[in-house]
C-alpha cells in the first residue's frame, strides 16, 4: 500500500517541501529509506521502528520503501522522523486515510515523544509561502511557531496524539497566534553607560557609532574599561523592529539558539566569540554550511576583544562581509548566502604588554614585538572601522566619583532621534543608517559647507588618508550633523569626525 506525508529540511535559511512516500510490499521484511538522505536521516529507522511500537501502533512485517522527493535534495536532520512514522502507520492502514494533507516537522525519540527541532520559524514561513493550511509542530517549538499567521500550526507531545488526531479520535492543540507587541517590550541590560567612570570622549564616540551604525574600534592600556564599554552598546542600540526580530530569528533558530528565547529574539544580539575560534565558526560552513558568529550577529554587535589575538586570516575573511552586509558559504553540495548586517566593535593593547606609550614607561615589548602584534590587524581592515577611539586610564578622582554618569537610556533617546532622521532619508531604499550609504547617496546626502571643506582637504592631505579613510570620515560626519539636526555638515562636525581617524596615523603610520 501506498502513503504519502509531507515534511521540511531546512537549506540554509529556507524551508524545503520534502513528500514522504512509504510504500509497503510483500516480501523479505526490510526498511529502506531513499533519496539522498543523510546519516540522521538514515538512523530514523531505528527511531521510527521504537516509536511505533511504543505508542500502541503495529510496526508492519513487509518489505518497507521511504522515498524522500525532490530526490536531489539532501535530507538532514532527525526532523523528518514524524513523517516517515505516520506515513509507515498509514501505509499500513492503521489511518483512515493514506494520503495525510497535515504537513508536519519533529523528531521522534525511541517512546514515541516528540523532541523540538531547529528551524521552525523558517519553516513555518516557508511552508505558508506554499500554500501549507496546517502543520503539526513539536510541542517544545510551539512558542516560537506562535508568530506566524496565515497557516495553523497545531503543537504536538508525542506520536499517539498525531495519530489520534489523524483519526479524528481526539485535537491537537492549535497554537495561539502572538503579536510582537505582546512579547516585545524595551530590553534590560546589565551594563549600562550610568557605571561607566570617566571616559567622556569615549561614550560619545559610541553614541555616534550607534546613531550611524558605524564600525569602532577601542584602543588603551589593560583595566581602562574597553570591554566594558563595548559590553554597554546594545543598551543604547535603537530598539529592533518585528522585520528585524524575524530576521536575527531566522538565523538564530536554524542555529540551534532558542532555547533561552521567548519564541523571537527581540533583544539585539551581542556576539562575542574567543580568540582562538576558527575561521569556519566565525565565517560559517562546516559540513551542513551552517550560519557564523558573523551572522548571529546580524542587526546586532560582533565584539572582537584583543583583536590583535585572532589569527590573521581570520580578521581578513571578515572584510567581504562588512562590505557586503552578507556572507557566502560555499561547499560541494550547496551555496548558501546568510545576513550578516552587524556592527563590528573591537578592543586592542597597543602592544602585547599593553603599556606602549604610555606615560609610566611600563612597556616592556621590544620594537619587533609590538610590531608583529599590530601587523595582524592589516591596513584595509583598519580602513574600515570608521571611529578609532583610544581610551585612556581612568583617574583615581572619576573612580571616586560618587556622581552617576548619563544613563544609557538618555543616551539612547538622541541615538533613536538620529536614527529616525536617517529612516526618513533613506525612505523606500535599501539603506537604513549612514554606514551604509553607497555612492550615488554619498554626494546627495553628504553636503557640506566651504569652510569644512577646506577642513576635510587639510586633514586628508596631512594624514595620508585613502579614499575608504576619506569616505569613512564624511559618513561620521554626517551622522555627527544628524545628532546636531543640522541638513548640512559643518566644520565641527568634520573636525569631530577627523579626530575619530587618529589610530592608523599614531601607530601604522610610523
Amino acid at each position: 500500500m501506498l502513503a504519502k506525508t509531507r515534511g521540511f529540511v531546512i537549506t540554509g535559511l529556507d524551508g524545503r517541501e520534502v513528500d514522504v512516500e512509504v510504500d509497503t510490499n510483500l516480501g523479505l521484511p526490510g526498511f529502506e529509506i531513499v533519496g539522498l538522505p543523510d546519516a540522521a536521516v538514515k538512523e530514523s529507522k531505528e527511531r521510527v521502528r521504537s516509536a511505533i511500537k511504543n505508542s500502541g501502533r503495529k510496526f508492519p512485517i513487509h518489505k518497507i520503501t521511504v522515498n524522500l522527493a525532490p530526490a536531489e535534495l539532501k535530507k538532514e536532520g532527525a526532523g523528518l522522523d514524524l513523517p516517515i512514522a505516520v506515513g509507515i502507520i498509514a501505509a499500513n492502514g492503521q489511518l483512515a486515510s493514506a494520503d495525510v494533507k497535515a504537513a508536519m516537522i519533529g523528531e521522534l525519540s525511541l517512546d514515541g515523544k516528540i523532541r523540538g527541532v531547529n528551524g521552525i520559524l523558517p519553516i513555518l514561513i516557508s511552508a505558508r509561502e506554499k500554500g501549507v493550511r496546517e502543520m503539526i509542530i513539536p510541542e517544545e517549538n510551539s512558542e516560537e511557531g506562535s508568530f506566524i499567521d496565515g497557516i495553523i500550526v497545531r503543537a504536538a507531545e508525542d506520536l499517539k496524539s498525531v495519530c489520534d488526531y489523524l483519526e479524528g479520535k481526539s485535537d491537537l492543540k492549535i497554537v495561539e497566534k502572538k503579536e510582537y507587541a505582546q512579547v516585545y517590550r524595551t530590553a534590560e541590560y546589565d551594563n549600562d553607560l550610568k557605571y561607566v567612570k570617566g571616559q567622556f570622549f569615549a561614550r560619545r564616540a559610541l553614541e555616534v557609532a550607534v546613531s550611524g551604525n558605524h564600525n569602532i574600534i577601542l584602543e588603551g592600556p589593560p583595566g581602562a574599561g574597553k570591554t566594558m564599554l563595548a559590553k554597554c552598546i546594545p543598551s543604547i542600540m535603537p530598539d529592533m523592529s518585528f522585520r528585524e526580530a524575524l530576521e536575527t530569528t531566522k538565523i538564530h533558530s536554524v542555529a540551534g539558539k532558542m532555547k533561552d528565547t521567548e519564541g523571537i529574539v527581540y533583544r539585539r544580539p551581542f556576539m562575542s566569540p574567543h580568540h582562538t575560534a576558527s575561521r569556519v565558526s566565525i565565517i560559517g560552513g562546516g559540513q551542513s554550511a551552517k550560519p557564523g558568529v558573523v551572522s548571529l550577529a546580524h542587526n546586532g554587535v560582533l565584539f572582537l576583544d584583543e583583536m590583535p589575538e585572532y589569527q590573521r586570516h581570520t580578521l581578513e575573511s571578515l572584510r567581504q562581509p562588512l562590505e557586503d552586509k552578507k556572507v557566502t558559504v560555499s561547499r560541494v553540495q550547496r551555496t548558501v548566502d546568510y545576513p550578516a548586517n552587524f556592527m563590528l566593535v573591537a578592543s586592542m593593547n597597543p602592544c602585547p604588554c599593553g603599556y606602549f606609550n604610555d606615560p609610566s614607561g611600563k612597556c616592556t615589548c621590544t620594537p619587533q614585538k609590538i610590531h608583529n602584534y599590530l601587523n595582524k590587524i592589516s591596513g584595509p581592515l583598519l580602513d574600515r572601522f570608521d571611529i578609532h577611539i583610544e581610551v585612556s586610564a581612568v583617574k583615581f578622582d572619576e573612580l571616586r566619583d560618587k556622581e552617576q554618569t548619563e544613563p544609557s537610556a538618555e543616551i539612547k533617546k538622541r541615538v533613536d532621534k538620529a536614527r529616525k532622521i536617517q529612516s526618513e532619508r533613506y525612505k523606500g531604499t535599501s539603506t537604513s543608517c549612514n554606514a551604509n550609504i553607497n555612492a550615488e547617496q554619498f554626494e546627495k546626502v553628504c553636503i557640506i559647507d566651504d569652510e569644512a571643506e577646506q577642513m576635510l582637504k587639510s586633514a586628508f592631505e596631512s594624514m595620508g588618508m585613502t579614499a575608504r579613510a576619506y569616505d569613512r570620515v564624511l559618513k561620521v560626519a554626517r551622522t555627527i550633523a544628524d545628532l546636531d539636526n543640522s541638513e548640512i555638515i559643518k566644520s565641527d562636525h568634520i573636525l569631530e569626525a577627523v579626530q575619530y581617524r587618529s589610530l592608523d596615523r599614531k601607530y601604522w603610520g610610523k
